[in-house]
Formats: structure tokens, C-alpha cells, sequence
């Protein structure tokens, strides 16, 4: 093949993945941001060094999938076992987390995207708590696109302290009502649940919401997951046919 006909070939391809990011896809996505660690380790690098380049993976996909005309973006940060790993890397986590907030949330709201954080803040450490307030009341009215970042998250311990609301309430409804007791009522159920590094399960990861979602695994570890593999799996996505239960 010439190298006229190989130019011409990447620039279709190039063209295509553009055109399929501005021309739609799945509107709620879910993302399992798995692998930092992994990919420290094979660079032979603290593990803090893979979650700072998986925070720019994030920024990556936050781009391309408001470009994409998503509506709501939600990410696994740190769930409620992730405590269990070595007390330095999970204040490295806190002191990154809250540095990230400060930085990149001006950024997200002059791009008018809504920041809503999910999870048990009590167990957070203040200044952590403090940014997570802050960055809610700066974004809270923005519309463009809304990012729900699941920090000190558990699928598990989101139902069981919605059900221990709903009790106090005197709950007595179905489903739709229960899910108003969740951390994010307003929050859609995914359509698309993309989780990388291999892995193929949710991991506590949104148990209600995604009772129906359609689920994508990519072999990429996170800090690697680039706009290619995001298309990829919205690709994926409109190839299937969502039936929720019905022929």
C-alpha cells in the first residue's frame, strides 16, 4: 500500500471516530476507572503516580463525552472497601482528591457542567468534605452535562441506608418511590456501564441503577483508556438492542 492510500485510510478513520462522537450514542454512561494501580506497577512507580494519570484519563472522557451529547457521566473514584489498601496510598488518594477538586472544578464550570459527588461523607475527613460542598454549590446549577463522581461508594451501602431512610419515612410504595431514598434520586440509570483493565464484574458499583444497563469491558488499564476506546464502546452500545425483559 502506498503511503498516499495508508494517509488517506487513517484520515477516513480519524474522520469517522469524529463524526461518531458529535453524532450521539448512549446519553447516561457509568464508568469503572480500574487499573492505575496496575499500570504504576508495571512502570515500576508508586501507586499514586497511576491514579494522578487516571485523573487525566477522567479529563479526557469528561471532554469527549460532552462533545458526545452525553447528560450524565458517573465514575467509580473510591468505594467503600478501597479503604482496606495501605494507609499511604489512601492518603495520597485523600490529599489528590481534594487537590483535583480545587483545580479542575473552576474548569468544569465554565464548561457548565453540574459536579454531584455520591457516597458516605461522614467517614471523609473534613477538608475533603469541605471541597466536596464547595464544588456542589459552585456547579449546582449548570446544565450541560452532569458529573456524579461515587466517592467512598458501596452499591450495597447505598441501598441499605436508602432502605434505613425509607424506614424511618414509613415507606410503604414500590420501586419507583424507594428509589427516592438513593443518594442521587435525580440520577438516570445508566444505559452504558464501561469498565476497563480486564476485569469483566461491577464491584458494588451502582446495584440499583444498573439493573439494566448494557455492559462493556475494555483490556485497556484506565490511565490508557483514550478517545478511540471511548467511541469504541458507544459503538458497541448502538449495535445492541435493549429489550428490558420484553421479546
Amino acid at each position: 500500500m502506498s503511503w498516499f492510500y495508508l494517509l488517506k485510510n487513517l484520515r477516513r478513520r480519524k474522520s469517522r471516530r469524529e463524526d461518531f462522537l458529535l453524532t450521539g450514542g448512549p446519553r447516561y454512561v457509568a464508568v469503572i476507572m480500574d487499573g492505575n494501580g496496575r499500570w504504576a506497577e508495571r512502570r515500576q512507580l508508586p501507586a499514586i503516580a497511576g491514579h494522578r494519570e487516571g485523573a487525566k484519563a477522567l479529563k479526557r472522557t469528561i471532554r469527549a463525552a460532552r462533545k458526545a451529547g452525553v447528560r450524565e457521566l458517573s465514575v467509580y473514584a473510591f468505594s467503600t472497601e478501597n479503604w482496606r489498601r495501605p494507609k499511604t496510598e489512601v492518603d495520597a488518594l485523600m490529599e489528590m482528591f481534594s487537590e483535583l477538586i480545587k483545580k479542575e472544578v473552576p474548569e468544569l464550570h465554565e464548561q457548565q457542567v453540574r459536579v454531584r459527588f455520591i457516597g458516605r461523607r461522614a467517614e471523609l475527613p473534613a477538608g475533603v468534605r469541605g471541597q466536596i460542598d464547595w464544588a456542589e454549590s459552585l456547579t449546582g446549577a449548570n446544565c450541560a452535562m452532569s458529573l456524579y463522581v461515587a466517592f467512598n461508594y458501596g452499591g450495597r451501602a447505598e441501598i441499605a441506608d436508602a432502605a434505613r431512610t425509607a424506614a424511618a419515612y414509613g415507606f410503604t410504595g414500590g420501586e419507583p418511590e424507594f428509589a427516592k431514598f438513593l443518594y442521587a434520586p435525580e440520577m438516570h440509570d445508566p444505559e452504558l456501564l464501561i469498565r476497563t483493565s480486564g476485569e469483566q464484574r461491577i464491584s458494588n458499583f451502582l446495584l440499583w441503577q444498573c439493573a439494566y444497563s448494557e455492559l462493556y469491558f475494555s483490556d485497556k488499564l484506565w490511565p490508557d483508556f483514550g478517545l478511540d476506546d471511548l467511541a469504541a464502546a458507544f459503538d458497541e452500545f448502538n449495535f445492541r438492542s435493549r429489550r428490558f425483559g420484553a421479546r
